[in-house]
């Protein structure tokens, strides 16, 4: 049996991971440590917390202690966790150097330590900065452009810096903006959704023509799974779904869904360092076997019809947010 430490287990992608991971390989143990800080919620995994091969541990992957108290005995080292809102991190850097590159650093010192078999880490398209056009390919230098993703290129080229001088066994992923069940309603999608649900406008940055390619959780960590079965560690796989579109698009696809005009939309003042397009070469995850298996339109009919199935969940969330915009 793999016994695998997963952080930052509680948020968005990683309780869905989770999830994904003990019906794949009901065989695995899941040790799932998370901060439990705003966007991070217990309630994302309260159906399989009861499941004898998951345990939760509350936790900082930037305290040594606990994360060597775990680490010792896990032969895999998956890492989510990270302060994740750009927003957030135009606003305060701080605690993003803090989780993003410290906390990366403690969990690869514990991974040379106790000789973990393999430790990945999760990353982001926005590392490679504004692609004005072509895709973006695992060579490429990172040019990031908010403290949020300058925190996550850190913590790659830390990852990386551990596998040439120290032989961890590190892999690195980068996929494109996720969407689906249970991210919490500050990001676009989650956000419009909830707004709209509420007879609320939505905030649109300046014209909307910023293009995202838009990648279902679930296809996320199907790849991930096969980047940890498959993947030869020193290297980088992207992870996208190969398309991309508009923000205003997006928004007017999600207005369709919940049948809304358009008086719905307030524009806004963009926010700096806005990247206009991210895109990505998927050619080497490709190699490995992995294609994504949902389309965009009915991945967001579901996502839609989950969060207007699970309103309690989303309005308690929506009680406590900062006002903070995606």
């Amino acid at each position: 049996m793999k016994r695998i430490l997963v952080t930052g287990g509680a948020g968005f992608i990683g309780s869905n991971f989770i999830r994904y991971l003990l019906d794949k390989h009901p065989d695995y143990r899941i040790v799932n440590l998370d901060k439990l800080t705003y966007c991070g919620n217990l309630e994302n995994l309260r159906d399989i917390e009861d499941n004898e091969n998951y345990e939760f541990v509350k936790g900082d992957i930037a305290d040594s202690f606990v994360v060597e108290n775990l680490a010792k005995d896990c032969e895999v080292i998956i890492n989510f966790a990270a302060e994740s809102h750009v927003d957030r991190s135009i606003k305060d850097p701080s605690e993003f150097i803090r989780t993003n590159i410290f906390g990366t650093y403690t969990l690869l010192e514990a991974a040379r330590k106790f000789g973990t078999r393999l430790f990945l880490q999760i990353s982001t398209d926005e590392v490679y900065g504004s692609v004005e056009e072509g895709l973006s390919k695992e060579t490429d230098p990172l040019e990031p452009n908010s403290p949020y993703s300058a925190s996550k290129a850190g913590a790659d080229l830390l990852a990386r810096s551990y596998f040439v001088t120290f032989g961890v066994p590190v892999i690195i992923t980068r996929s494109s903006n996720n969407f689906g069940p249970y991210q919490y309603p500050e990001k676009i999608i989650p956000l419009f959704i909830t707004n709209l649900m509420a007879g609320k406008k939505v905030p649109l940055y300046a014209d909307g023509m910023n293009i995202r390619d838009w990648l279902f959780v679930i296809d996320n960590c199907e790849a991930i799974d096969v980047v940890m079965h498959k993947g030869k560690p020193g290297e980088i796989y992207n992870i996208g779904a190969g398309g991309g579109i508009t923000n205003i698009e997006l928004t007017r696809m999600l207005l369709s869904i919940l049948g809304k005009d358009e008086s719905f939309i307030e524009y806004v003042k963009d926010r700096p360092g806005h990247d206009k397009r991210y895109a990505l070469d998927v050619t080497k995850i490709k190699a490995l076997g992995w294609r994504p298996r949902h389309k965009f339109r009915k991945a967001l009919e579901e996502t839609v019809a989950w969060y207007s199935g699970n309103r309690a969940w989303a309005e308690r969330l929506i009680a406590c947010r900062k006002e903070i915009r995606y």
